[in-house]
């Protein structure tokens, strides 16, 4: 027995007669007096195969009892039609009901809402939403990692658990063995953490292979109910020594372009989908083809300094433009409403924001030469990719290579974890300048899936009082 997939059935030139097993879950079942049809779909495309059986068949009485969801193997014959759709279906020889579901079963022939959904993570990915999803999100993965060693970068399975907190923001899930917080008598001796980035242990190794990069989880408490924040997400992060700001820059985006470029590639299908089928207020306006398009082109991204920035924003206020956040000024974090206004409504694509205040970023990002003209105004060098329907997608900078620099950036943040000492001694040897970004796997799922709510692009989304799967 030959087992063919459905995918293969729609790429290859189909022949009558032609005798195919296909093993696969129904997605429905419709019968008349004498006819009846299963649609079934194997997960190798969104596409179904309709099996066609009729009321001569010994087992008749168990196929119009067959129910949605059951796992079958089907034996038949590919018979030729004149629909364009489907183009063929196969002629039911024999069928192995392999587990039929309960009748139940809470994925029936409708559509669901995502909030229904999400209470039905280990059963979502039998939809067609959620199958285009996780096939995009699997043709992005593979991407960036294709992108990467193309570019000769060195894969670093950086450690899940850790002793710092490497953005200093002091939200990390603590990894311990005991009831008491006397971490000397815990397993590894000291406080132990999930890790909130890669970052540190990518510069160690980048200082050795000069290109390296981190793909893997990444945890955050971070009690945040948005569509944009989860406890649990993956994260890519370069590093590349000897490498600049601009350099960073023009890595960020050409990442980018190439990750979209392959799945719009390899993906029609599934991009299709999601442009005819997801409504947004962004694609009412602007079409995700279009917009998918736009960031395939080099000359689609924009660079503004921060500094520019905050003049864009103060000019929009005095023209009416209110915002949530309406205190604009120099020294402010960017909130997500101006981050989206720049890329929504200013640049209309998107647009790398630099040289940020040093006040508001994390102590290992190296100093910018003070200006004459405004001393008081500390930047650093750093850069935030900012993306319509997003806003920030990758955030990176130069590390600071200065050893008694970045031990006095640590006493300005009021870092007192002892525990990094390893990462500021690099610096005492033979540290080149280093530069590097991350880039949030599921927020660049959402960019090119349309899709909205960051808990729709991670199988088993882990979030504030969530944790049911």
């Amino acid at each position: 027995m030959v087992i063919v997939a459905i995918k293969q059935l729609y790429n290859n030139d189909n022949e009558a007669t032609k005798v195919v097993t296909i093993q696969g879950w129904v997605k429905s079942n419709r019968n008349g007096n004498k006819v009846g049809f299963l649609d079934i779909n194997d997960g190798s495309t969104l596409k179904t195969l309709q099996v066609v059986y009729n009321v001569e068949n010994p087992a008749w009485k168990q196929l119009i009892e067959v129910t949605t969801g059951s796992a079958i193997s089907v034996t038949g014959e590919i018979v030729l039609t004149d629909k364009a759709q489907q183009p063929f279906e196969l002629k039911l020889q024999s069928l192995d009901f392999l587990n039929l579901a309960d009748k139940n079963y809470p994925i029936q022939k409708k559509a669901h809402s995502h909030e229904f959904l999400r209470e039905q993570a280990h059963l979502r990915s039998r939809t067609d939403t959620f199958l285009a999803i996780f096939k995009v999100r699997n043709q992005i993965a593979f991407a960036i990692h294709q992108f990467l060693q193309n570019s000769d970068f060195i894969y670093l399975n950086s450690p899940i658990i850790t002793a710092n907190d490497a953005e200093g923001a002091g939200e990390n899930f603590i990894v311990t063995t005991i009831t008491s917080d006397q971490y000397e008598k815990d397993f590894f001796g000291k406080k132990a953490a999930l890790t909130v980035s890669g970052q540190l242990n990518a510069e160690a190794y980048a200082q050795a292979f000069k290109k390296v990069y981190t793909f893997g989880p990444t945890f955050r408490a971070e009690n945040s109910n948005t569509t944009r924040h989860a406890a649990e997400f993956w994260m890519i992060e370069p590093e590349v020594a000897f490498a600049d700001l601009e350099s960073t820059i023009k890595l960020a985006k050409d990442l980018v372009i190439s990750v979209v470029s392959n799945v719009l590639e390899n993906c029609p299908a599934e991009v299709d989908f999601f442009n005819q089928r997801l409504k947004s207020t962004e694609q009412s306006q602007d079409n995700l083809m279009k917009r998918l398009a736009m960031l395939t082109k080099a000359e689609s991204y924009k660079v503004l300094t921060y500094t520019e920035v905050i003049e864009i924003l103060l000019k929009a206020k005095e023209q009416g433009k209110e915002f949530i956040f309406n205190d604009i000024k120099w020294g402010m974090d960017l909130q997500s409403e101006h981050e989206r206004y720049l890329c929504e409504e200013v640049s209309k694509g998107p647009v790398f924001v630099t040289n940020y205040p040093q006040d508001i970023k994390a102590f290992y990002m190296k100093a910018n030469p003070i200006s004459q003209d405004t001393p008081e105004r500390r930047t650093v060098a750093a850069m935030d990719l900012l993306v319509p329907g997003i806003g920030e997608l990758i955030g990176g900078s130069v590390r600071e290579d200065d050893y008694d620099k970045l031990i006095a950036n640590k006493k300005q943040f009021k870092i007192e974890n002892n525990d990094l000492q390893w990462y500021f001694d690099l610096r005492k040897s033979g540290f080149a300048p280093s530069a590097g970004f991350g880039l949030g796997l599921e927020r660049l799922i959402m960019l090119i899936t349309g899709i909205n709510n960051i808990r729709d692009v991670i199988p088993f989304p882990r979030t504030p009082n969530n944790l049911t799967f």
